[in-house]
């Protein structure tokens, strides 16, 4: 594997800027790594002609500066359309439809210099945290590959872990930006919800779960591709002004204070040696000068998971009824997709109200929390990644799990109120594999929040790690 792949997407960006390496130089070393590993991975898909990505790159090198990330490869989230290529979404229902635009963060992506090789893969709509769907297949987890990488931006979770990649595009409904990050070893950011405009197109008003955001091998990347991602568009209600995200070195933490919630006192089922992973972590903090407490529960687990689910099928269901309601494409969706959406069509207008009530009052009692805390800590994950052959799992610690997004439930307190968390990696549990912890912040503090993970970071540098190479 050339060395140039090891790198961060700044080092990367600063030696095509220095002319110390080329953008065809790092085409060519991206497409030797991804013709190595990606055949037995499956992480980037719908990859573009060899011929095409090097005569870009090399009008790259012979133009000007575009932006921060000129140069650069990258692949989009096939949630995503990227202008030429096909966005399947991973389901039978829309494969083979060729986008003829950009989504805006695509866009301001390669506004910002950087070259689309591809898509990175995601289960079927992005629902679940496994990636596999009937398109593409199925994401192995690099440091396993007989075990899933989970999702629903796993494959781009693969891909930054396996070296084709240094930066990634994501999005995170119910932890799909933690989940995978925390699984592969690597780093994601679940925004503060309006940081990052989403499409001008159907409802901007209503739907507020998922978001945009960037993965990367260093929070100073996840930076650096965040602030190309955010910042409002007038067209667009709810829009957040990208902070400064400039990063200076290890920044300023210590005396910031730390709660550990854990498996929220006991209500999340959890495998064996995930929690002392998480507390490993808060030690970490700890010894850069943090002040971390463990914290009861400050809210009601039924709670959130009722307001949750209702609004979680509410919105796939707006989003996926046309789709069920064809005789075109109702046979082609998979069972958990018909099952959110005539769940959510069920619904009536004052369920809908009550669960956002909930919602509402969540997210006034976390900021009543994060007056005595800069940030909450919890697990990225419930369970270990799961044999590939399993579609989610059924059990964790002999406590049945009702649905096929249970097992997440750790990620849903982020998630509904709208709130920022980091994945950061943990270190590995005894089979060798990978988790993460989340550091979940006060809306709006998605800086302090990577000055957290950046210190964390150099003080552990888990994702040189690397995985055993396929």
């Amino acid at each position: 594997m050339d060395e140039v792949l090891n790198l961060s997407a700044r080092a990367q960006a600063a030696r095509i800027a220095s002319g110390e390496i080329s953008a065809e130089a790092l085409m060519r070393a991206t497409l030797a790594r991804v013709g190595e590993v990606n055949g037995a991975l499956n992480a980037i898909v719908s990859l573009r002609d060899e011929t095409d990505l090097l005569d870009e790159a090399r009008r790259a090198d012979a133009g000007s500066a575009r932006g921060v990330l000129h140069g650069l490869p990258v692949a989009v989230k096939d949630l995503s359309n990227a202008a030429g290529l096909a966005t399947s979404k991973g389901s039978p229902a829309l494969a083979g439809q060729i986008a003829a635009q950009d989504d805006l963060h695509v866009a301001r992506m390669r506004a910002a210099g950087a070259i689309v090789i591809g898509k990175t893969n995601t289960p079927e709509f992005g629902l679940g945290s496994h990636t596999f769907n009937p398109v593409h297949g199925v994401t192995c987890n690099p440091y396993d590959n007989t075990r899933t990488c989970g999702g629903s931006s796993g494959g781009a979770a693969v891909a930054l872990a396996a070296r084709m990649l240094s930066i990634a595009d994501g999005s995170d409904m119910m932890g799909s930006l933690r989940n995978p990050a925390g699984w592969n070893n690597v780093y994601g950011m679940r925004p503060s919800w309006g940081l990052v405009p989403g499409e001008p197109a159907g409802d901007t008003f209503l739907h507020q779960l998922a978001t945009l955001g960037p993965m990367a091998r260093t929070p100073e990347d996840l930076a650096l591709l965040l602030g190309v991602m955010a910042g409002p568009d007038p067209r667009q209600p709810h829009a957040m002004q990208a902070p400064d995200l400039a990063l200076d070195g290890a920044g300023k933490i210590a005396g910031r204070r730390i709660g550990w919630l854990g498996d929220w006192g006991g209500a999340f089922a959890m495998e064996a040696g995930i929690a002392d992973l998480g507390r490993a972590a808060c030690g970490v903090l700890e010894e850069l000068g943090c002040i971390v407490e463990e914290v009861a529960p400050p809210f009601s687990r039924e709670a959130l998971w009722d307001s949750w689910t209702t609004l979680r099928s509410w919105s796939v269901a707006c989003n996926l009824a046309p789709l069920l309601e064809s005789p075109v494409t109702r046979d082609r969706l998979k069972p958990d997709a018909i099952w959110e959406i005539e769940r959510g069509r069920a619904m009536s207008a004052l369920e809908v109200h009550r669960a956002s009530v909930i919602r509402s009052q969540w997210f006034t009692r976390a900021a009543e929390v994060f007056d005595q805390y800069d940030a909450l800590v919890m697990p990225t994950a419930q369970v270990w990644p799961f044999p590939l052959e399993w579609e989610w799992p059924k059990d964790i610690a002999g406590q049945a799990m009702d649905s096929y997004h249970r097992w997440m439930e750790v990620v849903v307190p982020a998630s509904l109120a709208g709130l920022p968390a980091l994945a950061v990696p943990a270190g590995f549990g005894a089979e060798g594999l990978p988790m993460g912890v989340q550091l979940i912040g006060r809306r709006g503090a998605d800086r302090a929040l990577l000055e957290l993970g950046q210190a964390y970071h150099q003080a552990t540098r888990w994702p040189e790690r690397h995985p055993p190479e396929s």
